[in-house]
């Protein structure tokens, strides 16, 4: 049984999926929220407990990049957001590139008739489905070759 888990890590949340155990699907679970921009203990004890409830074995994580694929402020705080996963987690942690994924996120939310001041509750959570679904994708087709 494989889980694995997918952060969209934002200044003001996180977003968190899990795929199912067989690494097929991803399925949002939460968003957690932060209380300032700097202090990441909360967000990382948070983190934990779920990577402890479903027996995470792996963590992909949004890479914002720039859509030159440079890399910005944003994607530097990512890359140290990693490093502190794996220290508190002792998990790998896989970078995936998000560049589309708030936009996909939300035109979905758009489709499905969510009304504006409501789709900030979910976009990140959404994202976090869109990383992690296409890491899963990818080791699929990758496995299939």
């Amino acid at each position: 049984m494989i889980r694995i888990m997918g952060l969209d890590f934002g200044s003001k949340t996180v977003g968190v999926a899990v795929s199912d155990p067989l690494g097929i699907t991803a399925q949002g679970i939460e968003i957690v929220r932060r209380t300032s921009e700097n202090k990441l203990r909360k967000t990382l004890a948070r983190i934990e407990e779920l990577v402890t409830e479903y027996e995470v074995t792996e963590i992909v994580l949004g890479f914002p990049k720039n859509m030159n694929n440079t890399i910005g402020e944003r994607a530097e705080k990512s890359l140290a957001f990693k490093e502190m996963l794996e220290r508190r987690t002792g998990l790998p942690v896989v970078m995936w590139d998000e560049r589309l994924t708030t936009v996909a996120a939300n035109r979905t939310l758009i489709e499905g008739g969510v009304r504006r001041e409501n789709r900030k509750d979910y976009v990140d959570m959404l994202a976090a489905v869109y990383i992690l679904q296409g890491y899963l994708d990818s080791r699929e087709r990758t496995s299939n070759e």
